[in-house]
């Protein structure tokens, strides 16, 4: 490695960690006046509030930031050696624009591979704790007030409630339903179904099974019992923000869990999935702009530039944002939504990089 290649990876990563420190938190503060009622409402003390709410908050708007930060780090420090003229000596020296981005590329690199690492498994395990705090001290009491539910627990067997208390983990009108095909083969129905954590396992009030065989059917009644069913009071649980809890293989496992048993809120979670794949790849793209873009001395000086900079990534997370409302409403695929913000980018980098100073 060259002494140019670690002057300026030294004031890239130099840049990006001082930049993700100064507006996490300004952030954190902003974040602190709002919630100060709440914490004092609950007489939390300081040490319980900065370890289990504030210190796993941090990393969480890190990555959040990262499209921001990496670009005005790239920015900052480019267009300062643009301001002392060293890019263009670096360029008359012999050295061209494609090995000049090099440094960039391999300090973009070190930030993706951390990124990646955080936001597959280092930032969920840290939300576990930050929304547990926000669910108990923070949110309201969630009440679960969804009517008529319909939940597939095995290959053919599907699972209805009218309704479901998870204060008391009690379910009200209970089915049963074994269906081969489109034929009703069996049908189990209970007033009442109630989780007991003892046993982990489910109390059944009396029932009444009906089972078809062809044009027949029978008929009989089942005293109230405890049975096991592929079915807990968890999937009746809170599910705010669930993606951000769970790490990589736990989504995945989560997704499939979801896709077998015919939820229709699978996009949210897929969304999450694939934007974790896209984030450590927009790093590299934001790099390559903020380079190309802050490489010529301007007029306007670094503020200027740093502006700009502002401006673009800002644009960036708009993008994001939309790209993944849409996923989540079924108007565009959860893989392209996530993608689109990079393909944009990078379609607007290949633009821009014709113009640069070669």
């Amino acid at each position: 490695m060259k002494l140019l290649d670690k002057y300026i990876i030294q004031k890239f990563l130099t840049s990006f960690f001082f930049t993700v420190v100064v507006l996490v938190a300004v952030i954190c503060v902003i974040d602190f006046t709002e919630k100060n009622d709440d914490f004092i409402q609950h007489n939390l003390s300081a040490g319980k509030i900065i370890s289990e709410y504030y210190l796993n908050l941090f990393p969480y708007y890190a990555n959040l930031l990262s499209p921001i930060t990496v670009f005005i780090s790239v920015v900052f420090v480019t267009a300062r050696l643009a301001a002392r003229t060293e890019i263009v000596a670096i360029l008359a020296s012999g050295v061209s624009f494609k090995r000049l981005l090099l440094p960039y590329l391999m300090g973009a690199t070190v930030i993706s591979a951390v990124t990646f690492g955080l936001i597959g498994w280092g930032i969920p395990k840290a939300n576990k704790t930050r929304v547990a705090f926000e669910k108990k001290y923070i949110k309201n009491p969630f009440r679960y007030d969804a009517r008529n539910i319909h939940i597939k627990i095995g290959p053919k067997s599907y699972v209805y409630m009218e309704s479901y208390d998870n204060s008391s983990n009690v379910g009200y009108k209970f089915a049963l339903e074994t269906i081969d095909g489109t034929v009703l083969r069996r049908r189990m129905t209970a007033d009442a179904i109630s989780w007991d954590s003892t046993r982990r396992a489910w109390h059944l009030s009396p029932q009444l099974v009906r089972t078809f065989n062809g044009p027949q059917e029978s008929l009989r009644t089942v005293a109230a019992r405890d049975t096991t069913l592929n079915l807990f009071p968890k999937d009746f649980a809170s599910t705010y923000r669930l993606s951000e809890t769970l790490t990589l293989p736990e989504l995945n496992r989560y997704i499939q869990q979801k896709i077998e048993r015919g939820a229709d809120d699978t996009q949210i979670y897929l969304s999450e999935k694939y934007e974790r794949y896209a984030y450590p790849y927009a790093i590299f793209i934001l790099t390559t702009i903020g380079v190309v873009l802050s490489a010529r001395k301007s007029r306007a000086g670094v503020g200027g530039q740093i502006a700009l900079g502002f401006v673009l990534a800002f644009v960036f997370i708009i993008f994001v944002i939309l790209s993944r409302n849409l996923a989540q409403v079924g108007d565009m695929s959860p893989m392209l939504a996530a993608w689109v913000p990079s393909i944009v980018f990078t379609v607007i980098g290949a633009a821009l990089y014709r113009f640069v100073p070669q």
